[in-house]
């Protein structure tokens, strides 16, 4: 199976920009991801599509091959699905062939679990569905003790009586760390029209674990993945970004 990993990393940010190629921990925050991609032992080549500059000589530096997004694609609201199939369109001009399934790469996620990757893709094959996403426990922002505020009057939005979190339902939410997707899924017909479609009619998860992943869009978050890397050990000094930015997107 020819598998293509494709790394996202946009100049443009509201909150911190061009983030990818921030330093964090002696390396730029793009690097990881890169490193991720190249652990992988099922990923047959490394494919960035950004509009940076920067990123590009990161990528480059590393062995990645390249692909220059165009201004349209490099917008916050841009789709996922519409940036990766230009990639893919890119990348299998310049080769033999279709590809059989491709691995989405936020670059903005420096901290991932490791062997997840191959994790993700090995489902994906296994099981033979359309797309394999990573998902985390919601925890405390569980719908059951959510609220809609009517002036300053709550009303639950899923009326329950609930007050211990292991009566809750287990719920998960896409934490953004992988994304494996066939080919056919990712080219079906109806991803024109629906920006979720590209997952497929069979989707599947491998649930992680909260810290397991982190993904970088104001600067708390920056510094969370300090912690977590710094924990992992062997890092050196990194040099934060401003501390007045927040909010952001990741692509």
């Amino acid at each position: 199976m020819r598998v293509l990993a494709v790394i996202l990393a946009r100049a443009g940010s509201k909150g911190l920009p061009d983030k990818c190629v921030l330093p964090l921990c002696g390396r730029p925050i793009l690097a990881y991801a890169l490193d991720h991609a190249r652990e992988s032992r099922l990923v047959e080549a490394i494919l960035l599509t950004t509009d940076s500059e920067p990123a590009k000589a990161i990528a480059q530096a590393m062995g990645a091959q390249i692909v220059d997004r165009p201004a349209e694609l490099a917008t916050d609201t841009a789709p996922v699905d519409a940036v990766v199939r230009h990639a893919v369109l890119a990348y299998e001009q310049q080769h033999a062939g279709p590809v059989d399934a491709v691995v989405i790469l936020y670059g903005n996620i420096p901290v991932r679990r490791e062997g997840v990757v191959d994790r993700c893709i090995g489902h994906l094959f296994d099981t033979g569905c359309d797309s394999v996403r990573t998902v985390a426990p919601i925890g405390k922002l569980h719908p059951d003790w959510l609220h809609r505020l009517h002036g300053d009057r709550l009303e639950q939005y899923r009326p329950n009586s609930i007050h211990r979190r292991q009566d809750l339902e287990p719920l998960y939410y896409h934490d953004g760390a992988v994304v494996a997707v066939t080919r056919a899924a990712l080219f079906a017909p109806e991803t024109a029209a629906d920006p979720h479609a590209f997952f497929g009619r069979d989707r599947r998860a491998v649930p992680q674990a909260e810290q397991d992943t982190v993904d970088i869009d104001t600067i708390a978050d920056f510094y969370r993945a300090e912690a977590i890397l710094r924990t992992r050990g062997g890092t050196s000094a990194m040099t934060p970004p401003n501390e007045a930015a927040a909010g952001g997107h990741h692509s």
